[in-house]
């Protein structure tokens, strides 16, 4: 059994200071880990729903055929192991703008990281995902024109509470039209929340897609009682 409380790792980054935590949940006794940045927490194994459900309602959009998937965030894996659990997905190129967060998976330091650094398929980029969705490099460092089949994002808290200024433009028509070059025609873009359905930026994705819908995922909230959600929007 594990100790109670254990700080895993800590660093200084350019966006504040990111820890990686593990403690032992009371009721369960199974062990929860946990990312913060700063004093916020971003990410927790205890509420991984809406992750997973990012990859299988994005996914669930697209035809039984090969498929070549971006995600934009590894934070603690739970979206690419769902993406890799697709029997359908040939390729997965996961990108991640702080090396610490990776080489928390490359040492085993958190519970999905040895699946997805051994599963062939599945390729660690650091990166800035915001940056190379735009007119920059491409979401494929090594093939710049390369396009995708579906692009998966859960970086920022939401559309309008954003990790960090620079992320914002990616939420406007011009960003989401640029995004879109990157995809194959009839490819999906599907975006993770942590807010209700936003009917400003289901008007913002109309602008730069032919079809859109929102998911509200709910899931049961052990710490406060009752239950929780989040949403997803997919995108085509």
């Amino acid at each position: 059994m594990s100790a109670r409380f254990e700080e895993i790792d800590w660093r200084p980054t350019p966006l504040g200071d990111i820890s990686l935590r593990r403690r032992r949940d009371p009721a369960s006794v199974d062990d929860v880990y946990e990312v913060k940045l700063g004093d916020e927490f971003l990410m927790s194994s205890l509420f991984t729903a809406g992750e997973i459900a990012l990859a299988r309602l994005g996914l669930g959009q697209l035809p039984d055929t090969e498929l070549d998937v971006v995600v934009g965030g590894l934070g603690l894996g739970y979206t690419a192991r769902a993406a890799l659990d697709d029997r359908r997905v040939r390729s997965l190129t996961v990108i991640e703008a702080l090396g610490e967060v990776i080489e928390w998976h490359e040492r085993g330091y958190v519970p999905l990281g040895a699946d997805l650094t051994s599963d062939a398929r599945c390729r660690l980029v650091q990166g800035d995902f915001f940056a190379m969705a735009g007119e920059g490099c491409g979401l494929d460092p090594r093939e710049p024109d390369r396009r995708f089949h579906a692009v998966l994002l859960d970086i920022d808290h939401s559309p309008r509470h954003v990790l960090h200024p620079s992320h914002a433009a990616l939420y406007q028509p011009a960003g989401l039209r640029a995004l879109a070059r990157r995809l194959h025609p009839d490819g999906v873009f599907a975006l993770w929340s942590n807010d209700p359905p936003d009917e400003e930026f289901n008007a913002v994705l109309a602008e730069a897609f032919r079809k859109w819908e929102s998911h509200v995922v709910d899931f049961p909230n052990p710490l406060q009682g009752g239950s929780a959600a989040n949403t997803v929007y997919v995108a085509r």
